[in-house]
């Protein structure tokens, strides 16, 4: 059996962090959580199956390894590339990464 092409253009950074995800439909929001993260592309894992060639946006916070060595908040504008069945009922998404905008620091 061939093995998979890997056509990521950048280094991934395998982390664990929440997801806000919102559809084109603003009326419709979903959580996930990262599998791994770049800085051009992102695969989650959601309850939720999602439409391939849907755009998103990503609401999550970036590893230190991804910036300038500080975690942050950022809202990512995304297209989801592909959809598969992963562990349990949740799905893995990979989506590409169009758009990124650091978000404010909310003071506590």
């Amino acid at each position: 059996m061939p093995s998979k092409i890997d056509r990521r253009s950048r280094e991934r950074v395998v982390t664990k962090v929440p997801v806000r995800v919102r559809g084109a439909a603003a009326n419709t929001e979903l959580s996930a959580q990262t599998r791994d993260v770049s800085t051009n592309g992102v695969f989650l894992y959601t309850k939720s199956r999602m439409a391939e060639g849907s755009d998103v946006e990503l609401v999550l916070i970036l590893p230190p390894e991804l910036t300038s060595g500080d975690k942050c908040w950022v809202c990512c504008h995304a297209r989801v590339l592909r959809v598969e069945q992963g562990p349990g009922q949740d799905f893995g998404v990979a989506a590409e990464i169009r758009r990124m905008d650091i978000l404010p620091e909310i003071p506590a």
